[in-house]
């Protein structure tokens, strides 16, 4: 990455999202977090400073465009530029057949994981274009690629995201702005320990039953590992991949390979 750059993170409280802004800190870089877990968001801006980085953190609701452009202009405020935009907040959304899904949880699947990408990318592209520098990573999910019985509001987002990744790098490599998408596996950790046992819940089989058949569909028969993640993300924001864009790359420990 270049040298002094400034990073913006959404979600970074836990999880993939702290992981990986920690990375890109060890990497060098000063860190925006943006996302609603203050507590975590605070934790996170500890380990940053322990690696010799600036950090400040935003409570920025993704759901609201207005919330996003405030979050943006503070960073700009503070750090007077953003070299890094990574789109890592989401949620899990529904766990339910399609016609017991509500509206609500739809519409907020869909807010936080598909238009909070693209309310960040909107505030955050005219300051790349000035720069004629950038580096966006989508945190998408490989169910973008494939079912996932009782997800669909989930898996639209995800699949979204890869289309809306692909587009976005057509219209902006002139501008040496690079934009692609991590597809995760699952992800060991508390999110996907909830989503397992919200499986468990409606489909009547035990929580280990769940799990096992989850690590049963990687050739390792295991989960993902979020410094998996935050490894990649990093890459792709460094000058090794300057010619890695509109990618979805895979972090599945195999359990897709398209």
């Amino acid at each position: 990455m270049r040298s002094n750059s400034t990073a913006v993170v959404t979600g970074g409280g836990r999880g993939i999202g702290q992981a990986i802004a920690v990375k890109l800190a060890r990497d060098g870089a000063d860190i925006v977090l943006a996302g609603i877990d203050e507590g975590g968001m605070e934790e996170t801006v500890s380990l940053i400073e322990a690696e010799g980085q600036r950090a400040i953190d935003r409570y920025t609701d993704l759901k609201h465009y207005e919330s996003v452009q405030s979050s943006i202009d503070t960073a700009l405020e503070e750090f007077e530029t953003i070299d890094i935009l990574v789109n890592n907040a989401g949620i899990a959304g529904p766990t339910a057949s399609c016609e017991e899904i509500s509206v609500e949880e739809w519409d907020d699947t869909i807010d936080v994981n598909l238009r909070g990408p693209f309310f960040a990318c909107k505030e955050v592209l005219p300051v790349m274009k000035a720069q004629q520098y950038g580096r966006i990573v989508n945190v998408a999910s490989v169910t973008g690629k494939r079912p996932l019985e009782q997800r669909t509001p989930y898996a639209a987002t995800k699949m979204g995201l890869i289309g809306f990744t692909r587009t976005l790098a057509a219209e902006v490599g002139e501008y040496d702005i690079n934009v692609n998408a991590i597809c995760p596996g699952s992800v060991d950790g508390p999110r996907i320990r909830r989503v397992f046992e919200q499986k468990a819940e409606s489909t009547g089989q035990s929580y280990e039953d769940v799990r096992q058949a989850a690590e049963a569909e990687s050739p390792r028969g295991e989960l993902v590992e979020r410094e998996d993640i935050a490894e990649l993300a990093a890459f792709l924001c460094s000058d090794e991949s300057e010619r890695i864009t509109g990618q979805d790359l895979n972090v599945s420990a195999g359990k897709v390979m398209y």
